[in-house]
């Protein structure tokens, strides 16, 4: 007698860029302690999914498990020692460890226990303390030693050392905020691994703002409006999205993949609409904060809040009512700290839905009909604070098949003690001033539009001279250049020629015989303004252009280096484009820089209300027709049966 084997059944594996668990961080670690790398002076940073190569990710059956890799940058303080690591977790084994050399390519983030040991190390140091009481400020209990990311500016004695520059500010209370009173025209060099200030730089400003900057006091606030009624957003049927237990978000034909980690904090993965690949892999991938005041005090100052302080690890637990309105859902992420533990953030991730106004709208002269659609857009966002500023990444998905990212600037501008005379600075109080900056922002959109192989163009609008063919004068042209090396591919914004950039596929036509295409809209603000021959513009190369296009490699991910404290520049972008390879019908991917360059306001103090900067990826060709036709009127009461929007028109009107 023989009994039939029960069949097998089928487990799908994990998917591949899914999101690190706590229980992955703590394998990690464990892989890099068998490895014995690990030691009592070494400290973590950059710990996140080393992801698979797009081709394997690509064709991945969903069953059989990829390799899942975690990279991470080990820093030995004593001596100090670099090495950027990968491990293989279902194999227990390290892949590869390659020592970088401090004095080439920088060191690691900052470090959360250099705060306090900056703290002990310019409270001990005479030098300080005597700048200090020039300035009046002998209870050094009240300062807070701020210490910053120290770029690089040609001293040798801080080459392969670990540096931080130092301000300070005054906190007589503890429980309201010392950015108003900026200890003037004192910073230290700080040496951490010497633990030592290698130098005191002063300035002809020798005072401390005494102005409160408290905005939560009355008497800096004024009394509370009372005449404010409240807004409530509901959903009574609940939202029109879904989210698996594997951070799949489908909504309205849009379909991505929810990823974080500390560094980048959130990105999005494999966006799809209506099962047509858009983009592979979307995220902000640096940002630089490039003061504009020449002087010892702030010339030094451009910070690169991902690389140097790890934004995704500063991400806020948002708060229903406040963060975010309406019918929501939170996503808690995973981050790691120093020594490669695990930590939750609670509520990282907020999604909800919007309303956003009129989505398409006619009121018709000749069938006397008017039809109203309302635009409505997926919200996928978090929020990070670095210091003194906070910055909210907002991605948008519409119903019509656009995406947009929108960065959120809030916070407290820097400010400084100020003797009313340096023209870099605007006044925001009694002898304290903001100096002007730019928050540069960096795009890394990894692009499939209808298959891997795409194509870059640039289009912009030309007139045409009158005569021949255009005998009145009112023609107006479109012009398109391929961009096809890596090399030549470091466009500018031109918006008074309504300049854009539209990413073609090679695979897939519309029903005209054009390819498919999404165009890439810039905002078109400012890009660096430094001096191209200037230490900043080394470092931070990539916020010269508001466009690069690379060839996909899976490593290439960072615009300005993997490693950015204090790294001299050429790392990134210009590394990555410096083959010259072919984009034109490659695999490619678009990085695009955008932000805001700040004159500080009056009314930016003591907080600033959210200034805004952004780009759009709008389809161009991509489907053959408005593809909202289908958006139901759901009219005044939310249903279609009680729609208000297609009724008899009232108005008389004639061809626009």
């Amino acid at each position: 007698m023989s009994v039939d084997a029960p069949p097998q059944t089928t487990v799908a594996a994990a998917h591949p860029l899914s999101m690190l668990t706590a229980a992955e961080v703590d394998r990690a670690r464990e892989i890099v302690d068998d490895a014995g790398l690990l030691t009592p002076d070494t400290r973590f940073s950059y710990v996140m999914p080393c992801e698979p190569d797009k081709a394997d990710v690509l064709a991945w059956d969903g069953v059989t498990p990829l390799p899942r890799e975690v990279s991470l940058l080990l820093t030995r303080l004593e001596p100090l020692a670099l090495h950027s690591v990968v491990v293989e977790l279902g194999g227990g084994r390290v892949v590869s460890d390659v020592a970088l050399d401090p004095a080439q390519v920088g060191v690691g983030p900052c470090l959360d226990e250099d705060y306090a040991l900056v703290d002990a190390i310019v409270k001990a140091d005479e030098g300080w303390l005597a700048a200090l009481a020039r300035r009046g400020v002998t209870d050094v209990s009240t300062v807070r030693p701020v210490p910053l990311s120290a770029g690089v500016f040609g001293y040798d004695d801080e080459v392969g050392r670990r540096v931080y520059r130092v301000l300070s500010f005054v906190q007589p209370d503890p429980s309201t905020p010392p950015w108003a009173h900026p200890v003037g025209g004192v910073v230290a060099h700080v040496d951490v691994d010497a633990r030592r200030v290698l130098r005191v730089v002063e300035t002809h400003v020798e005072h401390v703002p005494q102005e409160s900057g408290d905005w939560a006091d009355p008497a800096v606030r004024g009394p509370e409006r009372t005449d404010l009624k409240p807004i409530s957003i509901t959903q009574p049927e609940g939202v029109s999205f879904t989210l698996t237990d594997d951070g799949v978000l489908s909504w309205q034909n849009w379909t991505v993949r929810l990823g974080f980690n500390g560094r980048e904090g959130l990105t999005l993965h494999q966006l799809s609409f209506a099962g047509r690949p858009v983009a592979y892999r979307a995220s902000i991938a640096e940002m630089v904060v490039n003061y504009g005041d020449p002087g010892p005090t702030h010339g030094w100052q451009n910070y690169f809040d991902l690389g140097e302080y790890q934004f995704g690890r500063l991400a806020n637990s948002l708060e229903l009512g406040c963060d975010c309105l309406g019918d929501i859902t939170y996503v808690d992420t995973v981050v790691v700290d120093d020594h490669c533990r695990p930590r939750t953030i609670r509520n990282a991730i907020c999604l909800h839905e919007e309303d956003t106004g009129i989505l398409w709208k006619h009121n018709d002269i000749f069938t006397g009909q008017t039809h109203t659609r309302r635009q409505r857009r997926m919200v996928v966002s978090f929020f990070g604070t670095v210091g003194n500023y906070d910055y909210g990444f907002y991605w948008y998905l519409y119903l019509d098949g656009t995406i947009e990212l929108e960065a959120k600037a809030t916070g407290i501008p820097f400010p400084s003690g100020w003797d009313g005379e340096d023209p870099h600075f605007d006044p925001v109080g009694p002898g304290l001033g903001a100096p002007v900056h730019q928050h540069l922002f960096s795009a890394r959109l990894d692009m499939t539009v209808d298959g891997v192989r795409n194509t870059v163009e640039e289009q912009e609008a030309v007139g045409v001279p009158m005569g021949g063919a255009n005998p009145w004068g009112n023609a107006i042209a479109r012009r398109r250049t391929r961009l096809r090396t890596e090399g030549t591919v470091r466009r500018d914004a031109a918006n008074d020629r309504n300049r854009v950039w539209r990413i073609c596929s090679t695979e897939r036509t519309n029903r005209f015989g054009a390819p498919t295409a999404y165009a890439l809209l810039p905002q078109g603000y400012p890009t660096l303004l430094a001096d191209p021959a200037s230490p900043i513009a080394a470092r931070a190369a990539f916020a010269r252009h508001h466009l690069w296009v690379s060839r996909y490699d899976r490593d290439q991910l960072w615009p300005a280096g993997y490693t950015v404290n204090q790294n001299p520049g050429g790392d990134g972008l210009p590394a990555y484009t410096a083959g010259d390879r072919s984009v034109d019908g490659e695999d490619v991917v678009l990085w695009h820089t955008f932000g805001l360059t700040h004159f500080v306001r009056p009314e930016d103090w003591p907080v600033m209300p959210v200034d805004h900067a952004g780009f759009r990826l709008r389809p161009d060709g991509f489907f053959d027709r408005n593809p909202t036709l289908d958006v139901p009127d759901l009219g005044a009461h939310g249903r279609p049966a009680d729609g208000c929007c297609a009724t008899d028109a009232t108005t008389p009107g004639s061809p626009a």
